[in-house]
């Protein structure tokens, strides 16, 4: 049986060499991040491969535990796919049970050791998903063990969705909706009672013409133009005190672990010295994405995908660029405004006029040209877990380094989880 081995093995540290790690945001009824798939791939002879072999997938699993899988999903449930060598493996020490749950891939068979060993497994506190194939016959004797239940948005007709979901809730199993890629496809689950959904529908644009921004986020991007112009200490901090919830927030999130600060801070003028301009912005663009009021913890996993893309693509350009500190902040520049046209559902052109940027970070965001757009695709080809020739230059250039992939995103991973625990 499984070895429940204490987690603190777990927060020991382990050099891993190119070995790279993708998650996509579950979100619950209230779309509110319940939890995360990952998915670890590998990079060999300079090329980005998806890794297919599950008995690798294995190893990659066992590292990746040892590196600390709660720096990869906080508080979040971890779904992590696992064919039948794996299952039938001893891999699970590190582990938290509580926050974990096996996926069963599609060669996963309901065989007399197989479903054995997930009443073993489920008897030790794992939980296991699988998902339903179109023609119905994909669960069969895997049912009853099984705590969640996977529908493919792409795969399955709606006709045979609308009559597999009512028998699938009478069952008791929590439903996951697979490749929502809308909010209309987000709606229609909503109503067909799905507990929880995976997808980029909450990331993908949805412009509304004649959208503006909010008198509190004009008033954030107003101070974003006072800091990047260079305004005098005394005109920036009359105008945060103008607004008391923009006060008390940023100094809320520039005492979080994620600034890194030494010591407390507890007036505007302490933190506009001690934290300096570029903090600051970094820090204002952020809280667009925390205002407070009308959008609330619905708008975490949006904050979080930013400050997550926005912080590796810092990590990444440091990496690529040492030494070179302005490079680093533009990249996170270029990755937190990336989703700016989703959270105010204004067209980017739009939002890099009223927002002074450079022409670098204006190719970024729009063409996805330049040094910053190619970092920029290449994190979103991390968090589609997509592989594509555009995203190999600085991928080989980093593999032929023997840079560690995956914890750079553990570590953007682990910052942006402080972030939106102390932003919101």
């Amino acid at each position: 049986m499984t070895n429940t081995a204490s987690l603190d093995q777990a927060s020991q540290p382990l050099q891993l060499r190119n070995f790279y790690l993708a998650r996509q945001p579950m979100l619950d009824r209230n779309q509110a991040l319940f939890g995360y798939e990952l998915l670890f791939r590998r990079t060999a002879n300079n090329n980005a491969e998806i890794e297919t072999d599950m008995a690798a997938t294995a190893a990659v699993l066992a590292h990746a535990a040892q590196l600390g899988l709660p720096r990869a999903v906080g508080d979040a449930v971890a779904f992590l796919n696992v064919d039948t060598e794996v299952l039938m493996s001893d891999i699970f020490a590190f582990l938290p049970r509580e926050h974990t749950v096996l996926e069963l891939v599609g060669s996963v068979e309901a065989t007399e050791p197989v479903l054995w060993r997930l009443a073993e497994l489920s008897g030790h506190g794992f939980k296991f998903a699988a998902e339903a194939s179109a023609h119905g016959s994909r669960l069969g004797r895997l049912l009853p063990l099984l705590d969640y239940v996977k529908l493919n948005l792409r795969t399955m007709p709606v006709v045979t969705m609308l009559s597999l979901v009512p028998r699938l809730r009478g069952t008791g199993k929590r439903l996951i909706a697979e490749k929502v890629e809308s909010q209309t496809e987000y709606r229609t689950c909503l109503d067909l009672g799905f507990d929880y959904f995976q997808g980029f529908y909450f990331a993908r644009p949805s412009v509304i013409e004649g959208r503006k921004l909010s008198p509190s986020q004009l008033a954030l991007v107003d101070l974003m133009n006072l800091v990047v112009s260079d305004a005098d200490n005394i005109e920036i901090e009359r105008a945060i005190k103008r607004d008391v919830t923009l006060s008390i927030n940023l100094l809320r999130i520039v005492n979080t672990p994620a600034a890194g600060l030494r010591q407390r801070i507890d007036s505007l003028s302490q933190a506009l010295i001690v934290v300096g301009r570029r903090q600051l912005q970094r820090w204002l663009q952020i809280m667009l994405y925390a205002e407070p009021g009308t959008r609330g913890h619905t708008q975490t996993p949006l904050l979080m995908l930013a400050s997550t893309r926005a912080r590796l693509m810092e990590l990444l350009a440091g990496r690529l660029r040492p030494g070179q500190r302005h490079v680093a902040d533009m990249a996170f520049t270029v990755g937190i405004m990336s989703l700016m046209d989703t959270l105010f559902c204004v067209p980017m052109a739009d939002l890099v006029e009223q927002i002074p940027v450079s022409d670098e970070v204006s190719s970024a965001l729009l063409r996805r040209s330049g040094f910053f757009g190619e970092l920029l695709r290449l994190t979103e080809s991390f968090e589609r877990m997509e592989e594509g020739d555009d995203m190999l230059p600085a991928l080989s250039e980093l593999a032929s380094r023997g840079d560690d992939l995956v914890e750079l995103e553990m570590a953007a991973f682990e910052w942006s989880g402080q972030v939106v625990r102390s932003a919101l």
